[in-house]
């Protein structure tokens, strides 16, 4: 007698391996894509990226270099990143500089054009109507080497400079220097016992652009006036509340590579979900089990309206068709009133209003006749439309 024994089997989960097959390329994705996220923002130090005209700034948009030859002239340069410690800094013997006015609300600018101290404007020109009273800003204008072509004596030292940006109708006793298109790109003026000057850009203070032309000497010339320049550079957190006592922010503690690192994250999540996602195939063209001719609806509709002696329901729907394709012919709006159409149609046509109106929105036919000499007349006139 034999015995017959059953092979054991391994139960498997086939469905955790199918998990852990599609989830493993998603995790190497991920985790592929935080590392590349991560390795700038780890490599980046706080405080390292370029600010556009900073004193302590030495990338080619920085102005250090200024700042160093404006010491070295015996003018005490402050850098300053808030309006509070601005005014608290400025004296009877200071300038003010002020490089970036976007950030500043109309409330910083009014406290500085109260200041009643001399300030230097120089590139954007938001709130120039309260900080240079009386100076508009027009069209803008290439950035190049120009000429003075003014007598002001510190542009007329200096020579030729890279001015442009924007340019400007000045107030009458003010004198507008480096023309472009006709109106100054750099105005100084007297205002409520100060100075103000505004220049349309600043490049010419960089320390890319400050070794060309005369740009040196008419920075170190408009900035140098006074013993003290009180330089307001970009804040990050401004005046604030979220400021602390030394004007730093939280966003100043946060390395400057994390916004670029979300960035990155969120493309790469986009990413993923479209390689991941479902996809839709391709339209499947599917035959009808049944093809009807249009003529042969129309017919079959007919054929219902005359069994049924629905003369009215044909005869409105002759009208509606009609006014459909009349109204565009007219010009008017598909909303026209019925006044308006009759109008029109019976202007475009010659024939009487009342009779265009019974046609159109007359009251049903009585007979078969009188549907066939609507459908006729209605014909005839859409025809004359047409023509005419």
């Amino acid at each position: 007698m034999s015995t017959v024994t059953a092979p054991s089997s391994v139960s498997t989960s086939p469905t955790a391996k199918g998990m852990w097959r599609s989830g493993r390329g998603i995790l190497l994705v991920a985790l592929l894509v935080l590392a590349t996220a991560l390795v700038p923002v780890l490599l980046s130090s706080p405080g390292t990226e370029d600010r556009r005209l900073d004193p302590g700034d030495s990338s080619d948009v920085g102005a250090q270099a200024l700042a160093e030859l404006l010491g070295r002239r015996g003018v005490t340069v402050v850098r300053v990143e808030s309006v509070f410690a601005l005014l608290a800094a400025a004296g009877p013997d200071s300038q003010l500089l002020i490089t970036d006015t976007g950030f500043l609300t109309d409330y910083d600018a009014r406290r500085i054009a109260g200041s009643g101290r001399d300030r230097l404007i120089v590139g954007a020109v938001r709130h120039l109507d309260i900080l240079a009273k009386g100076v508009l800003a027009k069209e803008h204008v290439r950035a190049r080497s120009r000429e003075p072509r003014c007598d002001l004596r510190q542009a007329a030292r200096a020579g030729s400079a890279y001015l442009g940006g924007a340019s400007f109708t000045a107030p009458a006793g003010s004198t507008g220097c480096y023309p472009a298109a006709g109106r100054p790109t750099l105005v100084r003026y007297a205002l409520d016992g100060g100075t103000v000057t505004v220049a349309g850009d600043g490049s010419f203070m960089t320390n890319l652009r400050l070794a060309e032309d005369g740009n040196a000497a008419l920075a170190m010339n408009l900035a140098g006036a006074r013993p003290r320049l009180i330089w307001l550079a970009t804040p990050k957190a401004g005046d604030s509340g979220l400021a602390g006592p030394e004007g730093r922010s939280l966003g100043d503690f946060i390395p400057a590579g994390v916004g670029w690192a979300i960035v990155q994250l969120a493309v790469a999540v986009g990413v993923v979900a479209l390689w991941r996602g479902r996809r839709l195939g391709p339209v499947v063209a599917e035959r009808l089990p049944v093809v009807v001719r249009a003529s042969e609806t129309v017919e079959g509709r007919g054929r219902l309206y005359r069994a049924r002696r629905a003369r009215d329901r044909a005869a409105l729907a002759l009208r509606g068709a009609a006014i459909d394709r009349l109204a565009p012919r007219l010009g008017l709006p598909p909303t026209a009133s019925p006044e308006e159409v009759v109008a029109a149609a019976a202007a475009r046509t010659g024939r009487d209003a009342p009779e265009v109106r019974s046609a159109l929105y007359g009251p049903a036919p009585v007979d078969d006749g009188a549907l066939v000499a609507l459908a006729g007349y209605l014909d005839t006139l859409e025809r004359q439309v047409r023509d005419s």
